[in-house]
Protein backbone atom coordinates (compact mmCIF):
# COMPACT_ATOMS: atom_id res chain seq x y z
CA UNK A 1 0.00 0.00 0.00
CA UNK A 2 0.97 3.43 -0.56
CA UNK A 3 0.87 6.06 2.12
CA UNK A 4 -2.49 7.66 1.76
CA UNK A 5 -4.46 3.95 0.91
CA UNK A 6 -2.34 3.35 4.78
CA UNK A 7 -4.11 6.58 6.18
CA UNK A 8 -7.68 6.22 4.39
CA UNK A 9 -7.33 2.28 5.81
CA UNK A 10 -5.90 3.25 9.97
CA UNK A 11 -8.82 5.95 9.75
CA UNK A 12 -11.66 3.19 8.50
CA UNK A 13 -10.77 1.08 11.22
CA UNK A 14 -10.62 3.54 14.42
CA UNK A 15 -13.38 5.11 13.32
CA UNK A 16 -15.17 1.92 12.68
CA UNK A 17 -13.90 1.18 16.74
CA UNK A 18 -15.34 4.18 17.98
CA UNK A 19 -18.62 4.15 16.12
CA UNK A 20 -20.35 3.36 18.82
CA UNK A 21 -19.43 6.31 20.69
CA UNK A 22 -19.18 9.06 18.51
CA UNK A 23 -20.98 9.49 15.40
CA UNK A 24 -18.93 12.57 13.81
CA UNK A 25 -15.97 13.02 11.60
CA UNK A 26 -13.16 12.17 13.02
CA UNK A 27 -9.92 13.98 12.96
CA UNK A 28 -6.68 12.54 11.08
CA UNK A 29 -3.29 13.61 11.75
CA UNK A 30 -0.77 12.25 9.14
CA UNK A 31 2.39 12.35 9.25
CA UNK A 32 5.77 12.47 6.86
CA UNK A 33 6.03 9.35 4.77
CA UNK A 34 9.72 9.28 5.38
CA UNK A 35 12.36 10.55 7.89
CA UNK A 36 9.52 10.93 10.53
CA UNK A 37 11.38 8.64 13.75
CA UNK A 38 13.31 10.36 16.22
CA UNK A 39 14.97 7.38 18.20
CA UNK A 40 15.86 3.93 17.49
CA UNK A 41 17.64 1.32 18.08
CA UNK A 42 19.79 -1.41 15.44
CA UNK A 43 21.82 -4.85 16.60
CA UNK A 44 25.08 -5.17 15.69
CA UNK A 45 25.92 -8.31 13.57
CA UNK A 46 29.59 -9.44 13.89
CA UNK A 47 30.54 -11.60 10.46
CA UNK A 48 34.53 -11.59 10.22
CA UNK A 49 35.88 -8.19 10.96
CA UNK A 50 32.75 -6.21 9.83
CA UNK A 51 30.07 -4.97 11.74
CA UNK A 52 26.66 -4.24 10.23
CA UNK A 53 23.10 -3.52 11.58
CA UNK A 54 20.95 -6.12 11.08
CA UNK A 55 17.98 -7.71 12.23
CA UNK A 56 17.30 -11.27 13.23
CA UNK A 57 16.08 -13.55 10.05
CA UNK A 58 12.91 -15.28 9.97
CA UNK A 59 14.25 -18.68 10.31
CA UNK A 60 16.27 -17.69 13.23
CA UNK A 61 19.91 -18.61 12.25
CA UNK A 62 21.21 -15.99 10.94
CA UNK A 63 20.83 -12.03 10.35
CA UNK A 64 19.88 -9.76 7.60
CA UNK A 65 21.91 -6.43 7.04
CA UNK A 66 20.17 -3.59 7.18
CA UNK A 67 21.55 -1.39 4.34
CA UNK A 68 18.87 1.74 4.30
CA UNK A 69 16.61 3.29 7.34
CA UNK A 70 14.30 5.78 5.39
CA UNK A 71 12.18 6.12 8.35
CA UNK A 72 14.94 7.78 10.96
CA UNK A 73 14.85 11.80 10.88
CA UNK A 74 17.99 12.79 9.06
CA UNK A 75 20.22 14.33 11.82
CA UNK A 76 19.93 10.15 12.42
CA UNK A 77 20.65 9.20 8.95
CA UNK A 78 23.57 11.34 8.25
CA UNK A 79 25.74 9.42 11.31
CA UNK A 80 24.40 5.86 11.55
CA UNK A 81 25.96 5.10 8.01
CA UNK A 82 29.46 7.46 9.24
CA UNK A 83 29.52 5.81 12.61
CA UNK A 84 29.45 2.13 11.09
CA UNK A 85 31.65 2.96 8.92
CA UNK A 86 34.43 4.58 11.64
CA UNK A 87 33.55 1.42 13.46
CA UNK A 88 34.77 -0.88 10.86
CA UNK A 89 37.69 1.31 10.08
CA UNK A 90 39.01 1.40 13.72
CA UNK A 91 40.90 -0.73 15.90
CA UNK A 92 39.05 -3.52 18.24
CA UNK A 93 38.26 -1.33 20.60
CA UNK A 94 35.32 0.49 19.38
CA UNK A 95 33.63 -2.52 17.35
CA UNK A 96 35.56 -5.78 20.53
CA UNK A 97 31.64 -6.88 21.70
CA UNK A 98 29.37 -4.46 20.72
CA UNK A 99 26.02 -5.38 20.20
CA UNK A 100 23.61 -2.66 19.16
CA UNK A 101 23.63 1.26 19.17
CA UNK A 102 20.70 3.69 19.94
CA UNK A 103 19.98 6.96 18.63
CA UNK A 104 18.08 9.91 20.02
CA UNK A 105 18.21 13.21 17.81
CA UNK A 106 16.06 16.54 18.03
CA UNK A 107 14.72 18.43 14.67
CA UNK A 108 17.40 21.05 16.03
CA UNK A 109 20.10 18.35 14.81
CA UNK A 110 21.15 17.43 17.91
CA UNK A 111 21.98 13.37 18.50
CA UNK A 112 22.74 11.29 20.95
CA UNK A 113 24.44 7.95 20.32
CA UNK A 114 23.99 4.75 22.87
CA UNK A 115 26.68 1.87 21.83
CA UNK A 116 25.97 -0.88 24.59
CA UNK A 117 28.73 -3.96 24.64
CA UNK A 118 29.00 -6.95 26.11
CA UNK A 119 32.50 -6.19 27.91
CA UNK A 120 33.90 -3.30 30.20
CA UNK A 121 34.82 -0.55 28.74
CA UNK A 122 37.91 1.69 29.55
CA UNK A 123 39.91 4.75 29.28
CA UNK A 124 41.37 3.82 25.68
CA UNK A 125 37.66 3.32 24.74
CA UNK A 126 36.65 6.71 25.85
CA UNK A 127 39.92 8.13 23.95
CA UNK A 128 38.69 6.68 20.73
CA UNK A 129 34.91 7.37 21.46
CA UNK A 130 35.50 11.16 22.13
CA UNK A 131 37.53 11.65 18.96
CA UNK A 132 34.17 9.95 17.23
CA UNK A 133 32.08 12.39 18.88
CA UNK A 134 34.13 15.39 17.47
CA UNK A 135 33.83 13.49 13.81
CA UNK A 136 30.24 13.06 14.34
CA UNK A 137 29.50 15.85 15.89
CA UNK A 138 26.89 14.51 18.13
CA UNK A 139 27.19 13.25 22.35
CA UNK A 140 28.32 9.71 22.20
CA UNK A 141 27.99 7.52 25.35
CA UNK A 142 28.78 4.06 26.44
CA UNK A 143 26.89 1.14 28.35
CA UNK A 144 27.69 -2.53 29.57
CA UNK A 145 26.75 -4.09 32.48
CA UNK A 146 26.11 -2.21 35.41
CA UNK A 147 28.28 0.66 33.74
CA UNK A 148 27.36 4.09 32.02
CA UNK A 149 30.06 5.80 30.60
CA UNK A 150 28.85 9.35 29.88
CA UNK A 151 31.44 11.45 27.62
CA UNK A 152 29.50 14.49 27.62
CA UNK A 153 26.03 14.58 28.02
CA UNK A 154 23.36 11.64 28.51
CA UNK A 155 20.48 14.11 27.14
CA UNK A 156 19.38 15.93 23.69
CA UNK A 157 17.21 19.23 24.07
CA UNK A 158 14.56 19.50 21.54
CA UNK A 159 13.12 22.84 20.80
CA UNK A 160 9.42 22.73 19.44
CA UNK A 161 6.72 25.61 18.24
CA UNK A 162 3.28 24.16 19.43
CA UNK A 163 0.47 26.50 18.74
CA UNK A 164 2.77 29.36 18.55
CA UNK A 165 5.04 29.88 21.38
CA UNK A 166 8.31 27.48 21.70
CA UNK A 167 8.99 24.56 24.07
CA UNK A 168 12.61 23.06 24.88
CA UNK A 169 12.44 19.61 25.92
CA UNK A 170 15.26 18.01 27.67
CA UNK A 171 15.07 13.97 26.40
CA UNK A 172 17.38 11.59 28.19
CA UNK A 173 18.73 8.66 27.24
CA UNK A 174 16.21 6.18 29.00
CA UNK A 175 13.72 8.34 29.30
CA UNK A 176 10.11 7.61 27.35
CA UNK A 177 9.76 10.12 24.55
CA UNK A 178 7.71 10.01 21.25
CA UNK A 179 9.36 9.04 18.76
CA UNK A 180 7.67 11.06 15.91
CA UNK A 181 8.17 14.91 16.66
CA UNK A 182 5.83 15.95 13.66
CA UNK A 183 3.19 14.03 14.75
CA UNK A 184 3.72 14.97 18.61
CA UNK A 185 3.50 18.43 18.20
CA UNK A 186 -0.09 17.57 16.06
CA UNK A 187 -1.18 15.78 18.79
CA UNK A 188 -0.88 18.57 21.83
CA UNK A 189 -2.42 21.39 19.67
CA UNK A 190 -5.18 18.67 19.49
CA UNK A 191 -5.13 18.78 22.98
CA UNK A 192 -4.39 22.27 23.35
CA UNK A 193 -7.60 22.97 21.08
CA UNK A 194 -10.06 20.83 23.77
CA UNK A 195 -8.40 22.41 26.51
CA UNK A 196 -8.92 26.06 25.00
CA UNK A 197 -13.15 25.01 25.17
CA UNK A 198 -12.85 24.38 28.93
CA UNK A 199 -11.20 27.67 29.87
CA UNK A 200 -11.28 27.45 33.63
CA UNK A 201 -10.14 25.57 36.97
CA UNK A 202 -7.04 23.11 37.60
CA UNK A 203 -5.61 20.47 35.37
CA UNK A 204 -4.96 17.11 36.69
CA UNK A 205 -2.42 14.41 34.52
CA UNK A 206 -1.69 10.79 34.74
CA UNK A 207 1.19 9.58 32.98
CA UNK A 208 2.50 12.53 32.00
CA UNK A 209 6.27 11.82 31.59
CA UNK A 210 8.93 14.28 30.64
CA UNK A 211 6.10 17.15 30.48
CA UNK A 212 5.46 16.40 26.78
CA UNK A 213 1.39 17.62 26.83
CA UNK A 214 2.25 19.08 30.45
CA UNK A 215 3.89 21.94 29.83
CA UNK A 216 1.90 23.48 26.52
CA UNK A 217 -1.59 22.89 28.17
CA UNK A 218 -0.36 24.44 31.76
CA UNK A 219 -1.11 27.71 30.31
CA UNK A 220 -5.02 27.22 29.93
CA UNK A 221 -5.28 26.12 33.72
CA UNK A 222 -5.07 27.70 36.97
CA UNK A 223 -3.21 25.05 38.42
CA UNK A 224 -1.66 21.47 37.24
CA UNK A 225 -1.39 18.35 39.49
CA UNK A 226 0.80 16.12 37.08
CA UNK A 227 1.59 12.72 38.18
CA UNK A 228 3.98 9.89 36.79
CA UNK A 229 6.04 6.57 38.45
CA UNK A 230 9.27 6.83 36.45
CA UNK A 231 11.78 8.66 38.71
CA UNK A 232 13.58 9.59 35.29
CA UNK A 233 10.77 11.07 33.94
CA UNK A 234 10.17 13.38 36.93
CA UNK A 235 13.72 14.91 37.29
CA UNK A 236 13.45 15.32 33.58
CA UNK A 237 9.97 16.93 33.73
CA UNK A 238 10.94 19.58 36.31
CA UNK A 239 13.66 20.31 34.69
CA UNK A 240 12.09 20.90 31.08
CA UNK A 241 9.44 22.83 33.82
CA UNK A 242 12.55 25.53 35.21
CA UNK A 243 13.66 25.55 31.22
CA UNK A 244 10.18 26.66 30.09
CA UNK A 245 10.13 29.20 33.04
CA UNK A 246 6.76 27.34 34.09
CA UNK A 247 5.50 27.72 37.87
CA UNK A 248 1.97 26.51 37.81
CA UNK A 249 2.57 22.80 37.61
CA UNK A 250 3.13 20.43 41.28
CA UNK A 251 4.99 16.88 39.59
CA UNK A 252 4.16 13.80 41.56
CA UNK A 253 5.63 10.70 41.54
CA UNK A 254 3.10 8.41 41.74
CA UNK A 255 1.37 5.22 39.61
CA UNK A 256 -1.84 6.04 37.84
CA UNK A 257 -3.18 3.73 40.81
CA UNK A 258 -1.55 5.38 43.74
CA UNK A 259 -3.02 8.54 42.12
CA UNK A 260 -6.23 7.15 42.24
CA UNK A 261 -5.87 6.55 46.22
CA UNK A 262 -4.64 9.40 47.05
CA UNK A 263 -7.11 11.87 45.72
CA UNK A 264 -10.00 9.74 46.75
CA UNK A 265 -7.85 10.12 50.33
CA UNK A 266 -7.66 6.47 50.84
CA UNK A 267 -4.15 6.29 51.73
CA UNK A 268 -1.53 8.87 52.19
CA UNK A 269 2.28 8.95 50.75
CA UNK A 270 5.12 10.61 52.14
CA UNK A 271 5.65 11.71 48.76
CA UNK A 272 2.48 14.04 49.20
CA UNK A 273 3.63 15.82 52.04
CA UNK A 274 3.77 18.69 50.97
CA UNK A 275 1.10 18.93 48.41
CA UNK A 276 -2.07 20.16 49.15
CA UNK A 277 -4.49 18.30 47.27
CA UNK A 278 -7.71 19.44 48.85
CA UNK A 279 -6.62 22.88 47.42
CA UNK A 280 -7.23 21.74 43.41
CA UNK A 281 -10.13 21.98 41.85
CA UNK A 282 -10.27 20.22 38.94
CA UNK A 283 -11.77 20.99 35.66
CA UNK A 284 -10.26 18.64 33.48
CA UNK A 285 -7.73 15.54 33.17
CA UNK A 286 -5.56 14.49 30.36
CA UNK A 287 -4.51 10.62 30.57
CA UNK A 288 -2.57 8.94 28.11
CA UNK A 289 -1.56 5.39 29.52
CA UNK A 290 -0.05 2.67 27.77
CA UNK A 291 -1.28 0.10 25.61
CA UNK A 292 -3.22 -1.75 28.41
CA UNK A 293 -5.55 1.08 29.00
CA UNK A 294 -6.95 2.32 31.93
CA UNK A 295 -7.49 0.28 35.50
CA UNK A 296 -10.60 0.27 37.17
CA UNK A 297 -9.71 3.16 39.78
CA UNK A 298 -8.48 5.93 37.63
CA UNK A 299 -11.84 5.08 35.31
CA UNK A 300 -13.82 6.09 38.63
CA UNK A 301 -11.76 9.06 39.24
CA UNK A 302 -11.54 11.03 36.44
CA UNK A 303 -15.52 10.15 35.83
CA UNK A 304 -16.20 12.89 38.76
CA UNK A 305 -14.21 15.41 36.81
CA UNK A 306 -16.05 17.62 34.01
CA UNK A 307 -13.98 16.65 30.73
CA UNK A 308 -11.71 14.34 29.96
CA UNK A 309 -8.64 14.24 27.16
CA UNK A 310 -7.83 10.29 26.55
CA UNK A 311 -5.18 9.98 24.11
CA UNK A 312 -4.48 6.64 23.48
CA UNK A 313 -2.03 4.37 21.67
CA UNK A 314 -4.53 0.87 21.67
CA UNK A 315 -8.00 2.06 20.20
CA UNK A 316 -9.27 -1.38 20.92
CA UNK A 317 -8.34 -0.34 25.36
CA UNK A 318 -9.73 2.67 24.50
CA UNK A 319 -12.99 1.84 22.88
CA UNK A 320 -12.86 -0.65 26.24
CA UNK A 321 -12.66 1.84 28.68
CA UNK A 322 -15.43 4.25 26.61
CA UNK A 323 -17.88 1.30 27.10
CA UNK A 324 -17.79 3.02 30.99
CA UNK A 325 -16.47 6.64 30.92
CA UNK A 326 -19.54 7.25 28.30
CA UNK A 327 -22.39 6.42 31.34
CA UNK A 328 -21.04 9.74 32.37
CA UNK A 329 -19.41 11.04 29.67
CA UNK A 330 -20.01 12.45 25.70
CA UNK A 331 -17.31 12.24 23.11
CA UNK A 332 -17.43 15.69 21.97
CA UNK A 333 -14.32 15.51 19.30
CA UNK A 334 -12.27 12.37 18.71
CA UNK A 335 -8.96 12.32 16.52
CA UNK A 336 -6.38 9.87 15.30
CA UNK A 337 -2.76 10.44 14.85
CA UNK A 338 -0.63 8.53 12.79
CA UNK A 339 3.00 8.34 14.82
CA UNK A 340 4.10 4.89 13.23
CA UNK A 341 3.69 5.18 9.23
CA UNK A 342 3.88 2.07 7.53
CA UNK A 343 3.10 -0.29 10.47
CA UNK A 344 -0.50 -1.54 11.96
CA UNK A 345 -0.10 0.72 14.87
CA UNK A 346 -2.27 4.33 15.53
CA UNK A 347 -2.78 6.63 17.98
CA UNK A 348 -5.69 7.86 18.45
CA UNK A 349 -7.84 10.77 21.01
CA UNK A 350 -11.03 11.60 22.38
CA UNK A 351 -12.32 14.62 24.39
CA UNK A 352 -15.32 13.84 26.51
CA UNK A 353 -17.47 16.23 28.53
CA UNK A 354 -19.98 15.34 31.42
CA UNK A 355 -23.31 14.88 30.50
CA UNK A 356 -25.92 17.09 32.22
Amino acid sequence: MNYTEQLAMKEKKVSQQLSYFYHGKLEVYDSPDSHYRARSEFRIWHEGDRCDYAMGNITKNGAVSIEECPKVIAPIEKRMWKLLEKINASTEVLKKRLFAVEFLATTTDECLITMLYHRKLDDVWSIEAKELESELDCKIMGRSRKQKVILSDEFVTEKLEIDGKMFAYVQYESGFTQPNPVVNVKMIEWAIKQAKKVGYGDFLESYCGLGNFTLPLSHYFDKVLATEISKRSIHAALENCELNGINNITFARLASEEMTEALNGKREFTRLKDIDLKSYDFSTVLVDPPRAGLDEGTIELISNIEHIIYISCNPETLARDLETLTKTHEVKEAAMYDQFPHTEHVESGVFLQKKS
